[in-house]
């Protein structure tokens, strides 16, 4: 019972705290600018541990420990490949998309992508918006579901009331505080969120690391191969690819790409490209190592037992710490699922209010007026979400999984050719964005041989080819376009 209170006194003093940042940055949250992208003020901690913390959600405690505690070594396909995206993608992407967004004076990734084609149809930007609410969907309720095994674990609740109140918590502050509020508490939540990667597998660990891999390979010693399943069997092509690729997902990130684009100068996302990769090692290196010390730990005590390995960090707080040190450590979890559902629901938010309601309801629509929409589209967007995560046996890596390949294959590719291909035109966008997103529904109900591959490698190979393919096949873009790229390209040089 002591326990119990000790935790719950610290989840509500977190609460209050991200509530608290929720309404100062609401009273600094005057127009649509402000609300979907911070007026462009991020310094370099904020928008690259907002990126971070908004990018790895409920998974990187859950999701990943949970792989590493049944696969071992192995996970490191999967971790280096999102290493290497993101250092990819903030060199890559970050600078040519902020500036871009500048010159095209668009605030959402629909819009940028309608406005760099002048497509005056707004089916780019409709279809796009579509995709958006699809997909983050099923990333909204990845988030949900961590959220119902935290508390379920924590407090003992049932499943559905636990996937309630953690919905609760999340848009509360987003509701109110719109982008600012998510970048400054996912600062908070990155920080506190790493700190508890390192901290615990730490505390838990027997030794060092060179007696980590002797017990490790005493359980099972194919848990310490790169090349073969905790079974023995090697690892085909496909699945190595299929780990790896993970890091493609990066570069059509609706809630990533926003980070760069709120940024308050070029030479900001320099540093926080340094701090945002230096975080993501550190971290996932954590996540790892707590499902394979949880496993080892598991295994010694012989009185513990886990029907489900996503538990594992819940576990060894709770078995390993002190009452309140346990209920800050499990915080971190809720840091980690409220960072990445709250920028989740203001993209949709931004996707419904700026993309669907200006664009085909009222197009003269206020700022004031936007801002009330989105806000509605967060409740909204809340619920259909909390619907999708009543299933108990959801996994959160399961879920990530799809919508991670929807949008890295629908907008990555169009994304990074618009930023660098001057030949691109409307019609190369639009069937880059359609064949990516359609690819990923589609390969996702096949299965046996090349169908067991991620569904995002083949996805990001068509969408690239029909970009080339269809710009290439019909007019070259019009000269307001080609005038508009070449101002691109003078203000990314002139920009500071």
């Amino acid at each position: 019972m002591e326990n119990s209170f000790a935790i719950t006194t610290t989840f509500v003093a977190y609460l209050i705290l991200m509530l608290a940042i929720g309404v100062i940055a609401y009273q600094r949250t005057k127009n649509s600018t402000d609300y979907f992208l911070g007026g462009r003020s991020l310094g370099p901690w904020p928008a690259a541990l907002s990126a971070g913390a908004s990018d790895m959600s409920g998974w990187l405690l859950l999701g990943l420990p949970g792989y590493a505690y049944a696969a071992g070594i192995e996970a490191f396909w999967l971790a280096g490949g999102l290493l290497l995206g993101t250092w990819s993608n903030w060199l890559i992407s970050a600078k040519r998309l902020r500036t871009y967004s500048i010159t095209t004076d668009s605030l959402t990734i629909p819009e940028f992508f309608a406005r760099r084609f002048n497509d005056n149809s707004k089916m780019i930007q409709t279809i796009s918006a579509f995709f958006i609410l699809l997909f983050f969907l099923f990333y909204t309720s990845s988030g949900l579901v961590a959220g119902g095994k935290l508390f379920e674990t924590v407090f003992g609740l049932d499943y559905s009331t636990a996937v309630i109140i953690g919905t609760v918590c999340v848009v509360s502050y987003t509701l109110f505080g719109g982008f600012l509020a998510v970048s400054w508490t996912d600062l908070v939540q990155g920080l506190l969120m790493s700190a508890a990667l390192l901290i615990v597998p730490i505390a838990t660990m027997q030794g060092g690391f060179g007696d980590v891999a002797n017990q490790l390979e005493a359980i099972n010693p194919e848990l310490l191969t790169l090349w073969n399943d905790s079974k023995g069997e090697p690892l085909s092509a496909i699945a190595i690819i299929s780990l790896a690729a993970w890091g493609l997902g990066y570069f059509g990130q609706p809630h990533i790409l926003a980070r760069f684009k709120a940024t308050r100068s070029n030479k900001d996302l320099t540093t926080a490209r340094r701090i945002a990769v230096v975080w993501t090692a550190l971290s996932m290196a954590g996540a790892m190592m707590v499902g394979i010390v949880g496993l080892i730990h598991v295994q010694s005590t012989g009185s513990l037992s886990l029907d489900d390995g996503e538990k594992i960090f819940m576990l060894l707080v709770n078995s390993m710490f002190h009452p309140v040190i346990a209920g800050i450590l499990l915080a971190a979890i809720l840091a980690a699922i409220m960072s990445t559902a709250d920028s989740q629901l203001l993209v949709s938010s931004s996707a419904l209010a700026e993309d669907f309601y200006k664009q085909v309801i009222k197009k003269d629509a206020t700022s004031e007026e936007i801002v009330m929409v989105g806000r509605i589209a967060v409740v909204a967007i809340s619920v259909v979400a909390l619907i999708l995560a009543m299933t108990p046996d959801s996994t959160v890596l399961g879920l990530v999984s799809y919508a991670w390949a929807g949008f890295g294959a629908a907008f990555g590719p169009a994304m990074i050719l618009s930023l660098y291909w001057s030949r691109m035109n409307r019609n190369g966008a639009l069937a880059g964005i359609i064949v990516g997103g359609v690819t990923i529904v589609v390969w996702k109900q096949l299965s046996g041989g090349l169908f067991d591959m991620y569904e995002i490698v083949p996805g990001i190979i068509f969408s690239t080819l029909a970009i080339v393919g269809v710009s290439l096949a019909t007019a070259e873009p019009d000269e307001t376009v080609k005038a508009q790229h070449d101002k691109f390209e003078k203000q990314l040089v002139e920009l500071p």
